[in-house]
């Protein structure tokens, strides 16, 4: 590893590349299409119909920098340099509870030069780091649960605790399972994974049995809500139930082909949060099922086209860091995809690389960026084991 540090390097995967920025180009153009409506109608936002676009852009601006600059730095520097990026996360979901400004139920959001910063997108990305160089370093140890699996939970379990103390907790489910993903992965004994999550699991059950038996007066509050209504819709269409069916009559006025780009409806005033938690509605809505399909089909080619760059690192730290940023944003769009269109309770979590939302574009970049430095040690070793092979050939 110390060679290939010092040595010239490989290139990066220009198609991972493209991809990404191919993402966050129609994430810039959708946050228009579903936020001009309302910012140039509020005088909160100065009547600027780019309002919501130009903090995007900038967050994006950002992160395509961090991203071109931590692709040129070895992936394996980052096993140390992740600790002070892992002690300031930690420290903010500390404060967070106490400091942070109160939006829609949660204390998730600090107030920072006029931008909502959310220190919990952070946290996933900090996670992430964590875990990959805490089983690279361990290797074979780390299949021993007191060595191994047992730290690594008690210190996810801590960030998760953090979490739905604000409470998140749909951010708190997917960190949960982008890290046993990574442990998993990362070769953990499945038999101490599946006892600890039957223990974790029962624990939960029991602490909120006991939580209503000595509150016997209290509910789950819009979490209870969301899941009522995720099961009629139409009991309280505008109470409970009022996004579901905001969000399906944009399903359903897309229909095949479409109403076109920037002609949604729903988005007027109808449908909250267009440009954020809701804009796959907008995209169904405005793109139709046939754009929505493709829209999917070009999420999953990203999807897959990181895993192989993951899976063919010959180093099983880089290979944990793409594992752990495909699953993050693999389970991530699931979630917000399914909540969007019924299949599952609305959670409030973004689309990613689409929905308007700063604190998630800076992170999901800075965490592209790591990975097209792992691109490069894959392609420095296909580069050097064809070397002697192309030089046969041409002596020849």
């Amino acid at each position: 590893m110390k060679s290939s540090e010092s040595g010239q390097r490989g290139t990066p995967d220009f198609l991972l590349l493209i991809l990404t920025l191919l993402l966050v180009g129609f994430g810039l153009i959708m946050v228009f299409s579903a936020s001009s409506s309302m910012a140039v109608t509020k005088e909160l936002y100065n009547y600027d119909s780019l309002y919501f676009v130009k903090r995007q852009l900038m967050f994006a601006g950002i992160g395509t920098l961090s991203m071109l600059v931590l692709m040129n730095i070895h992936f394996a520097k980052y096993k140390k340099l992740f600790i002070l990026f892992f002690v300031g996360t930690l420290l903010l979901l500390m404060i967070v509870p106490f400091v942070a400004d109160v939006r829609n139920g949660a204390r998730s959001w600090l107030d920072i030069g006029g931008f909502g910063i959310q220190p919990t997108e952070f946290a996933k990305l900090a996670i992430i780091l964590y875990l990959a160089a805490i089983i690279a370093k361990k290797d074979e140890n780390f299949r021993d649960f007191k060595r191994g699996l047992l730290p690594v939970m008690i210190v996810v379990g801590f960030f998760a605790f953090l979490i739905m103390l604000q409470p998140d907790f749909g951010s708190c489910v997917i960190l949960v399972m982008c890290a046993s993903a990574i442990v998993i992965a990362g070769g953990s004994n499945l038999k101490h994974i599946m006892l600890s999550s039957a223990v974790l699991i029962g624990l939960a059950a029991l602490g909120t049995s006991f939580y209503f038996l000595i509150n016997p007066e209290a509910d789950f509050g819009f979490r209870g809500d969301r899941f009522t209504s995720f099961l009629d819709p139409l009991a309280d269409q505008q109470g409970n139930g009022y996004h579901l069916i905001r969000s399906l009559e944009a399903f359903g006025h897309g229909g095949l082909n479409g109403a076109g780009l920037g002609n949604s409806v729903q988005k007027l005033f109808y449908l909250p949060y267009a440009y954020n938690d809701f804009i796959f509605a907008v995209i169904a809505e405005e793109l139709g099922f046939i754009g929505t399909t493709i829209f999917i089909l070009f999420y999953i080619f990203f999807l897959w086209r990181a895993l192989i760059v993951s899976l063919r690192c010959p180093d099983i730290y880089g290979t944990l860091i793409g594992v752990g940023l495909v699953s993050l944003i693999a389970i991530q769009a699931l979630i917000n995809m399914g909540g969007v269109s019924g299949a599952i309770p609305i959670t409030g979590v973004t689309l990613p690389f689409i929905s308007y939302g700063g604190s998630s574009m800076l992170t999901l970049l800075i965490g592209m960026g790591i990975l097209l430095s792992v691109s490069r040690e894959y392609n420095r070793v296909e580069r050097d084991s064809s070397a002697p092979q192309t030089t046969r050939s041409r002596q020849t």
